[in-house]
């Protein structure tokens, strides 16, 4: 079956485009030219990614994200023609996976919405799959974190965190050793996302096995995942 991906862009000739390009890679697409249209469609339909611009008519792309993210986790990449560090920082912040900045070519649009969906879409595992009693897998070669059994829906960021964090369990990272894993181009303000990373990634994981706090804070020094793991 193939994705679906909901554009919400009010410029036509754009949202023309990117319709044009992603179906002809085999996704299944609707459109909303404003956030409210959006938000209804969501009501009554379901779908695998959004594409959001950030200028939309009646209300900002930022602001359509927070009100996705109460009740979706769905991932999200947005359009902007805005590429400050500001813009960058806080869609982030607010739960966006990426973003790609105008003018852009449909050609890389389609292949981060590909990326996106390899990241956190929920392959079914070989009949000899991870252990169920394992806590912890990262899956290289899907770009998935495996936990208790369920691969978890994570941003290439807490993707890339949590791995840094498997690879030396009780070890104690830093903010910016967080983001130096997680980014290719890490600077000092991208530090402030680290704690929206973490606590997204804590959320995921309870979600898994509530009974488990999975990743301890140290007060001013940062972050570590369990290195024992309690009975769930």
């Amino acid at each position: 079956m193939s994705s679906r991906i909901l554009i919400v862009e009010d410029e036509p000739s754009i949202c023309e485009n990117v319709v044009y390009a992603l179906e002809a890679d085999g996704f299944a697409v609707a459109t909303a030219t404003t956030g409210r249209d959006a938000l209804e469609q969501m009501k009554s339909q379901t779908f695998d990614l959004i594409i959001l611009d950030v200028g939309l008519p009646d209300m900002t792309g930022f602001e359509v994200c927070k009100a996705v993210r109460k009740t979706r986790t769905l991932p999200i990449l947005f359009l902007t023609a805005r590429s400050s560090e500001v813009d960058r920082v806080v869609g982030l912040e607010i739960g966006g996976d990426d973003y790609v900045v105008k003018p852009f070519s449909p050609r890389e649009l389609v292949a981060r919405v590909r990326a996106i969906l390899r990241r956190v879409s929920s392959v079914p595992l070989p009949p000899n799959g991870h252990d169920t009693s394992i806590p912890l897998v990262i899956d290289d070669l899907r770009c998935q974190a495996v936990y208790f059994g369920t691969a978890l829906n994570l941003s290439r960021y807490e993707f890339r965190m949590l791995k840094a964090f498997a690879a030396h369990p009780g070890r104690v990272f830093s903010r910016e050793q967080l983001m130096d894993h997680a980014s290719e181009e890490p600077d000092a303000s991208m530090e402030r996302t680290v704690d929206t990373h973490i606590k997204t990634l804590r959320a995921r994981m309870r979600g898994v096995r509530e009974g488990i706090d999975p990743i301890v804070t140290h007060r001013g020094m940062g972050y570590s995942l369990l290195e024992t793991w309690p009975s769930a």
